[in-house]
């Protein structure tokens, strides 16, 4: 009986490490959308402007998105340059 009492505590133990394990890293991945869909948004924004056109592929929405308004700045002066 008490055998099996230490298992069950062990096992809840086990299991909530796990679930903040997992909580941890779905947060993680929640907050990397969000910076994607914060520089796909940016990025139209900025295409809106005349004069201005930042293709939208996987690397100028990633810079966009972790880059903030100043990665979004940064794409569209290196598009004014070149």
């Amino acid at each position: 009986m008490i055998i099996e009492i230490i298992f069950m505590i062990g096992l809840i133990v086990v299991a909530g490490i796990i679930l903040n394990l997992i909580l941890d890293i779905g947060s993680t991945l929640l907050k990397i959308v969000a910076h994607i869909i914060s520089g796909w948004i940016l990025l139209t924004l900025v295409n809106l402007v005349p004069g201005i056109y930042i293709p939208i592929n996987t690397l100028t929405v990633l810079i966009s998105g972790f880059g903030g308004v100043v990665g979004t700045v940064l794409l569209a002066f290196l598009y004014l340059i070149f």
